[in-house]
Parts: structure tokens; C-alpha cells; sequence
């Protein structure tokens, strides 16, 4: 059984991104427990906003993993490789999860505000691990957009790290349980 996980970082004012795409105020916060959730996972699945910042900015970023892209611009399939990681294009979420059903996948990092908004309105993702950083850059790309209605996760865990940020971890209610 395939399941999708997300681990973002946002600002105290609720942005995964400044309006320009700017990460520098996120990425001088380092001990957040990534490399491990990173080696936990077996694939990526990203829109195609978060694919295009990441291939420019920084194409090796994600050490070979290999990528699914959801875009409905892009032409679906393989397509040129982000660095060392294979990409392949689906149209939508239910082509994403048939292309992996039936692979040795079972972990898909979830990464980019709009893929991690899909997968909750369409009751995927398992779990969403949050660290909030005590900056404030005023506008930006959201966390979150509409969502389908109260969603009430579950808490897991929640602990400050020694740079002031603060890391939660929620738990959703997926079809298959």
C-alpha cells in the first residue's frame, strides 16, 4: 500500500515560500530531522510550481529520489531527468497512484504547498510533519489554501528545537485504514 507523507517548513505567518519563491529564511534552520525523513521515503511527488523552482534552483537537491510531477501543462510521462533524479509527469493524483501501485514504492514524500493541499482534500495523506520558524516575511505562498471542510489530524508529536523553531507532526485518516 502506497502512502503519501509531507515534511514542510513554514514561517510563523503560515508561508512555505516568500512571493518570489525565496527560501533563504527557511534554510538557515537546519537540525529539523530531514535527512531522516528523507531516507524514510521511496519517491517524491510534487506539482509542477515546486518542480520548476527546484530544477532551477537547486536540481540535485533530492540525491537521486525519483520524482512524479502532477501538472496538467506538462506531457505525462518520463521526461528529462532533475539532476540525478528521474522524472515522470501524471495529469492528476489517481494517475500518480496508479503509475505506483504495483512498484516496490510504499513511502512518497509529498512536497509543494498545492500537491500537499491535494492530497488532504482528497483524503491521501497520511501524515504532515510542520516546522514553524520564528520568521515573519509577510506575504508569500501559503501553507494552506481552501480546504473541503474541518479537517481535525491528529497530533503526534510537537517539540521546539534549540533554534526556536517548532516541528508538529499530524496524522490524517486515510481511506485504507
Amino acid at each position: 500500500m502506497v502512502t503519501f507523507h509531507a515534511f514542510l517548513g513554514c514561517s510563523l505567518d503560515g508561508y512555505i515560500a516568500g512571493p518570489n519563491n525565496e527560501l533563504d529564511w527557511l534554510t538557515a534552520f537546519d537540525a529539523t530531522g530531514y535527512d531522516e525523513f528523507f531516507a524514510s521515503v521511496d519517491a517524491m511527488a510534487m506539482g509542477r510550481h515546486t518542480y520548476d523552482v527546484m530544477r532551477e534552483m537547486a536540481p540535485e537537491y533530492y540525491r537521486g529520489m525519483p520524482i512524479h510531477v502532477l501538472s496538467g501543462s506538462l506531457p505525462t510521462g518520463p521526461q528529462p531527468d532533475m539532476g540525478e533524479s528521474p522524472i515522470t509527469v501524471h495529469a492528476d493524483v489517481p494517475s500518480l497512484r496508479a503509475a505506483i501501485d504495483g512498484t516496490d514504492v510504499r513511502r512518497v514524500y509529498a512536497d509543494g504547498g498545492r500537491t500537499v493541499q491535494g492530497l488532504i482534500a482528497t483524503g491521501l495523506l497520511a501524515d504532515l510533519t510542520v516546522t514553524r520558524v520564528p520568521v515573519l516575511i509577510g506575504t508569500g505562498i501559503p501553507l494552506f489554501g481552501p480546504e473541503p471542510g474541518p479537517l481535525r489530524p491528529q497530533l503526534v508529536d510537537s517539540f521546539a528545537t534549540e533554534q526556536g523553531a517548532v516541528q508538529s507532526t499530524y496524522r490524517f485518516v486515510t481511506p485504507e485504514e
